[in-house]
């Protein structure tokens, strides 16, 4: 991964999402001591800060951060921020108090990983289907996890411009028999469906549960991971159908998001989920539900979609906002 410039000072990283929170110390233009902590251990993001700071300073020689870039999995519209897929609701700037920081500002997580896709190296990500990328044109972002996070990147006066938005929560599309009759199930629990309610690791699990339940057949709740391993190893075929339709689905909305957005430079995939299912991913139906656009089939066909695969990208996606001064929020 390219590395961003640096203005010398030690900055405070981090990607919270609705499971984990990531952090990390940006120094002398490299990222260091990276850790990863449950969001259900601590009550907020400043709690948790801490805590990572207190290891830093026990274990490594690293100044103490006076500034923080936080990429959050959640709308950010004033100081009071509340996340989408776990019980942490706090203020920006009680937060930068708390920890003593000068300055905080606070992005979309997603927002953070799109800007991180330009620095990506090729041994970051690996190509599903498509053309090569046409260069400084458009590029799709979108990654199945805790929840469902969308974003774009749009160049502009020389530089990125990743967008902010919550386009996880837009209706779920529906192409086909089963896929209307599981819409239909959950249209008996939720008032409204949306992608991020299948293409999440929830999502996975109430899949593979409403299948079930479709096939008229009792079965014991499986977590995604489980769902993902025994479909990969081939030994339960409602798991392998919940997995092909949980691809497919995902090729559905990120066609339509690389339609909006006119991605001719590439729609990149990231998040937990997919990474995970390496090639299987690749032959699954993601890319034949992807072109699956009638008069459009053949521009989508061109359009090159990248599973990322680097660690942290997010982090960098946060020094990126930092630097260049692209907060959606910051703490007063």
């Amino acid at each position: 991964m390219k590395k961003p410039r640096t203005q010398g000072e030690a900055l405070l990283v981090a990607d919270i999402g609705g499971t984990n929170a990531r952090f990390g110390i940006w120094y002398k233009a490299a990222l260091h001591s990276e850790q990863v902590y449950k969001c259900g251990s601590y009550p907020g993001p400043a709690e948790a800060a801490a805590a990572y700071l207190k290891q830093i300073r026990a274990n490594s020689s690293l100044p103490v951060p006076r500034a923080a870039a936080f990429a959050i999995a959640g709308p950010l519209l004033d100081d009071r921020v509340v996340l989408t897929n776990n019980n942490w609701d706090f203020s920006a700037a009680a937060t930068r108090h708390a920890l003593g920081l000068e300055r905080l500002i606070l992005l979309n997580d997603f927002t953070a990983l799109a800007l991180a896709v330009p620095q990506l190296a090729a041994s970051e990500r690996f190509q599903v289907g498509g053309a090569a990328p046409l260069a400084e044109a458009a590029m799709a972002v979108i990654g199945p996890g805790t929840g469902l996070g969308v974003s774009g990147l749009l160049r502009e006066g020389g530089r990125w411009l990743a967008l902010a938005g919550e386009g996880g929560h837009a209706t779920l599309p529906v192409v086909d028999p089963r896929e209307m009759a599981v819409v239909s199930a959950l249209h008996r629990q939720y008032s409204h469906v949306s992608a991020e309610r299948i293409l999440s690791g929830d999502g996975m699990e109430l899949l593979y549960r409403t299948l079930a339940e479709l096939d008229g057949v009792a079965v014991a709740p499986l977590p995604a991971g489980e769902v993902t391993e025994q479909a990969l190893a081939g030994t339960d075929p409602r798991c392998r159908e919940t997995v092909d339709l949980f691809c497919g689905w995902l090729g559905n909305v990120a066609g339509n998001l690389a339609l909006t957005l006119g991605a001719r430079g590439g729609v990149y995939i990231g998040g937990g989920i997919v990474p995970r299912l390496g090639g299987y991913f690749a032959a699954s139906p993601f890319r034949q539900r992807f072109e699956a656009k009638g008069r459009y089939a053949k521009f989508l066909a061109t359009l090159p979609v990248f599973v990322i695969t680097a660690k942290y990208p997010a982090l960098i996606g946060c020094v990126q906002a930092f630097e260049h001064s692209s907060p959606r929020l910051e703490a007063g």
